[in-house]
């Protein structure tokens, strides 16, 4: 099965191996319903730059826990849905935390400046965060994204690389139950990428001609 949603949690021998696995079908993805859902594990680690993050720390906001390695091919494919739908939903109460596990911690920090990832990530190179959520994710599943809810519970869950349709549909009722705002009013990135930048006014033009 993992073969079929991400890589092994084990770094491979050479980068073919990861690109080899880009290709993988989309993760799947399972929602608990708010009566089943179990407190996530109280995690507490450092970032790639150094600073101490506790999963605590996001209490009262919808966390998206994003369990990723610089080797990964399907990581690396599953990037840029994450940036978009972060930058959408920042601004309905919506925070990304990234976990690099079983990684080089220079690959990582190259790889998120190389990506400008936006959002911090512990580094986790033992692999212990992973194994803290094993009853929910198997810790070799990379990459898998884990969705909190406000009250530091597991809501949602994607084992694989996820898509801008199915962890927005997964965060959209979260939003909505927790009154943090209309999903359906959110800025779109990509209508945002897609307007053009607005040429010189006419009195710049005449200013500039002068």
């Amino acid at each position: 099965m993992l073969a079929l949603t991400g890589c092994s949690q084990s770094a491979p021998d050479d980068s073919a191996t990861a690109d080899a696995a880009s290709g993988t079908a989309d993760g799947a993805a399972t929602v608990f319903a708010a009566a089943d859902r179990v407190g996530a594990p109280e995690i507490t680690g450092t970032d790639l730059d150094g600073e101490e993050i506790s999963l605590t720390d996001y209490t009262g906001r919808v966390l998206v826990l994003n369990i990723w390695a610089s080797w990964c091919g399907p990581c690396r494919a599953e990037q840029p849905v994450l940036d978009e739908v972060h930058a959408e939903y920042r601004g309905l109460g919506v925070d990304f935390l990234g976990v690099n596990t079983k990684d080089d911690e220079t690959a990582a920090r190259a790889y998120t400046k190389a990506q400008e990832v936006a959002y911090p990530s512990l580094y986790d190179q033992p692999g212990e965060i992973t194994q803290a959520f094993r009853d929910t994710v198997p810790p070799r599943a990379i990459p898998s994204t884990l969705v909190i809810d406000p009250e530091g519970r597991i809501a949602a869950r994607v084992i694989g690389a996820t898509t801008y349709g199915q962890l927005t549909g997964l965060l959209d009722p979260i939003v909505v139950e927790y009154g943090l705002g209309d999903p359906a009013q959110r800025p779109r990135a990509a209508d945002q990428e897609a307007t053009p930048s607005p040429g010189p006014t006419a009195e710049a033009s005449e200013a500039g001609g002068r």
